[in-house]
């Protein structure tokens, strides 16, 4: 729940809810210091760093984001403001951005009610347009808004929305205070499924694999 150390908005806010079932299959690219189903325990600056849909003091939950799919999960991590370039077309992903990171397959072990943002009813039923998801100049509003959703949808276990960067696929991330069950954690690890070191270069090929269609191939480490 939030802490209300700020005033709520004056608009009543109908979110649409979508539920992803249990046993569905999701993926994370995330830093290998956290386990695959950690929570990232980071809170995000009220005004300046952080990510789009992360907590801050004023509504202090952990979360984790997620993918329908391998290559959206490395799409969203990896493809930002990323131009295709020349002799190949392709796009050159710095290997700095792979660096001690890992890419997790993960399913969930119960339902999991999240509000969807997907298209333009969505997000007007939170009074929003696409600037929500796709202004990358002010996260700060963004954040602001999941805590006016989480406060005005108190059953929300976390947000879904079309990625911008493998459209018509998925990317969700969820709220540690709202996935707590007496059977554990929301989502079970699949051994053995995803890749443990991005860096390696067995982890960029890989990776450079699934990133193919997308026209996108993650760079050789340079070393000083």
């Amino acid at each position: 729940m939030m802490n209300g150390f700020f005033p709520m908005i004056d608009l009543e806010l109908r979110p649409n809810r979508q539920v992803v079932p249990a046993g569905t299959e999701l993926w994370r690219v995330h830093q290998s210091q956290y386990a695959p189903d950690q929570f990232n325990p980071r809170l995000a600056d009220i005004h300046f760093d952080g990510g789009r849909f992360e907590g801050t003091v004023l509504d202090p939950y952990h979360s984790l984001y997620l993918a329908d799919t391998a290559l959206t999960a490395l799409a969203e991590s990896v493809l930002r403001s990323r131009p295709f370039e020349r002799p190949h077309s392709k796009r050159t992903i710095p290997y700095r951005t792979v660096w001690q990171r890992s890419l997790s397959a993960l399913r969930t072990r119960y339902e999991l009610t999240l509000v969807s943002l997907v298209d333009g009813k969505d997000l007007a039923a939170v009074c929003q347009d696409s600037t929500l998801l796709e202004d990358e100049s002010n996260y700060a509003r963004s954040r602001r808004w999941s805590s006016e959703i989480r406060a005005q949808a108190p059953d929300a276990m976390g947000l879904i929305w079309e990625s911008r960067r493998n459209r018509s696929q998925f990317a969700m991330v969820l709220f540690h205070d709202r996935c707590e069950h007496g059977t554990g954690g929301p989502l079970e690890v699949l051994p053995d499924r995803g890749i443990p070191d991005l860096g390696s270069r067995a982890g960029r090929e890989r990776a450079n694999e699934i990133l193919e269609p997308l026209r996108a191939e993650i760079s050789e480490p340079v070393w000083p």
